[in-house]
C-alpha cells in the first residue's frame, strides 16, 4: 500500500510540474497568435503567421517526444491502477494473520473432483470441528479448577501460624516496649494488659505494666494487677516484693504477701533482706535478724545487709554481735556516705 501510494504521489507531482503538460501551454500561444483578426491585417500575413505557428508546434513536438509519451500513461494508468491495487492489498492484510487459509489441501483434491471423490471435502470440515472441540473441552478444565481452589482457603488457617497464649503475650510485650520507645505510654499500658489477659504468667510484662501504672500515679490498678498474678500462682518473688512495697506505702498486708511467697524464694537474698526489713519495721527483730543472715549467705560483702543485721541485733540487746555486724558493714566499702555516717554513730553508741 505504501509503495502504491508513493507511485501515485509521484505521478501527481509530475502532472503538476511545468514540463509535465507542455501541450496546453503550446496551444495558448496559438490562441494568442490567432488574435490577428480584430486588427484587420491582411489575409496573407495571417496565412504566414499560421504557417509559422504550425512550424513552431512541429518543432515543439519534435523536441519533446519523451515527455509526451509518459503523460498519457501517468494520467490514465495511475488513477485506474491505484484503486484496484488498494482493494487487493487491503483484503490480504485482514486474511494474513488467519492460519486457516494455509491448508491448500482442498485445492489438490479438486482435480479428481469429477471422479467419485466428492466425499473427500465432506470429512475435511469434520477435522475442523474436531479441532474446535479441544478448545471447548478446555473450558470445563477451567471450571474444574475452581472447585480445586475452594479448599485451599479452608486449609490456609490450618497451615497458618496460630499463636499460643504465651506467644501472644510475648509479642504484646515487644510491641509495648516499642510504644514506650516512641513515648506512647497509654498505648503501651493497653498493649501489656491485652497480653497479660492472654498469658497472666508473663512476669516481665506484669512488672513493666506495674511500673508504668506506678509512674502514672495509678497505684490501685498496679496492686490489682499484682494480686491478679499472685493469687493463682504465688511463686513469683519479684511480684510479691512489688506488691509488698505498695502495700507498705498504703498500709496494706505486706508481711502476709511476703510470707505467702516465702516458700518459693529459697536462696533469694534480695527477698530475705526485704522480708527482714518488713519484720524489723513490724517490731520483730529476732525474725528480721534471721532473714538478714540468710541474705548475707548469698552476698557476704553487702554492707547494707550487715547494717540491717546490726540494727536487729541491737534491738535484741545483743550488743556484742551488733558491734561486729556494724564493723563488717563499715569495712565493706559498699555504703554510701550517709549510711557510713549512720554506722559510725551506732558504733559510738555501743562504745566501740
Amino acid at each position: 500500500m505504501s509503495l502504491i501510494n508513493k507511485m501515485l504521489q509521484d505521478l501527481d507531482a509530475r502532472a503538476g510540474k511545468p514540463g509535465a503538460a507542455p501541450l496546453p501551454g503550446d496551444v495558448r500561444p496559438v490562441l494568442a497568435g490567432g488574435e490577428r483578426a480584430p486588427w484587420g491585417r491582411p489575409v496573407t500575413f495571417g496565412a504566414v503567421a499560421v504557417v509559422l505557428v504550425g512550424v513552431g508546434t512541429w518543432l515543439a513536438l519534435e523536441r519533446r517526444p519523451a515527455p509526451a509519451a509518459p503523460q498519457p500513461v501517468t494520467v490514465v494508468a495511475a488513477p485506474v491502477a491505484a484503486p484496484p491495487v488498494e482493494l487487493v492489498s487491503v483484503a490480504p492484510v485482514q486474511e494474513a494473520p488467519q492460519p486457516a487459509p494455509e491448508p491448500a489441501e482442498p485445492l489438490t483434491p479438486e482435480p479428481p473432483a469429477p471422479g467419485p471423490e466428492p466425499e473427500a471435502p465432506a470429512p475435511k470440515p469434520a477435522p475442523r470441528a474436531e479441532r474446535a472441540k479441544p478448545a471447548v473441552a478446555a473450558k470445563p478444565l477451567v471450571r474444574k479448577a475452581e472447585p480445586v481452589a475452594k479448599p485451599v482457603p479452608a486449609r490456609a488457617p490450618v497451615s497458618g501460624r496460630t499463636e499460643t497464649p504465651a506467644q501472644r503475650a510475648d509479642n504484646a510485650y515487644k510491641r509495648a516496649l516499642g510504644a514506650l520507645e516512641d513515648g506512647r505510654v497509654t498505648e503501651a499500658i493497653a498493649t501489656l494488659q491485652a497480653g497479660l489477659r492472654a498469658n497472666p504468667k508473663h512476669e516481665a510484662a506484669r512488672q513493666t505494666l506495674v511500673s508504668l501504672l506506678i509512674e502514672a500515679k495509678r497505684p490501685d490498678e498496679a496492686m490489682r494487677q499484682l494480686q491478679a498474678a499472685l493469687t493463682p500462682d504465688p511463686r513469683q518473688p519479684s511480684l510479691a516484693m512489688l506488691l509488698a512495697r505498695l502495700q507498705l506505702e498504703r498500709g496494706g498486708p505486706a508481711l502476709e504477701t511476703l510470707n505467702r511467697t516465702l516458700p518459693h524464694a529459697a536462696g533469694n537474698g534480695e527477698y530475705h533482706a526485704f522480708l527482714a526489713g518488713v519484720l524489723q519495721r513490724e517490731g520483730r527483730p529476732r525474725e528480721a535478724a534471721e532473714h538478714y543472715r540468710q541474705a548475707l549467705r548469698t552476698a557476704p560483702q553487702n554492707g547494707v545487709w550487715w547494717m540491717g543485721l546490726g540494727i536487729s541485733l541491737q534491738g535484741e540487746k545483743r550488743d556484742g554481735e551488733a558491734v561486729e555486724a556494724f564493723q563488717r558493714a563499715r569495712d565493706s566499702g559498699t555504703l554510701s556516705a550517709e549510711l557510713q555516717g549512720f554506722v559510725e554513730r551506732r558504733l559510738k553508741q555501743l562504745g566501740r
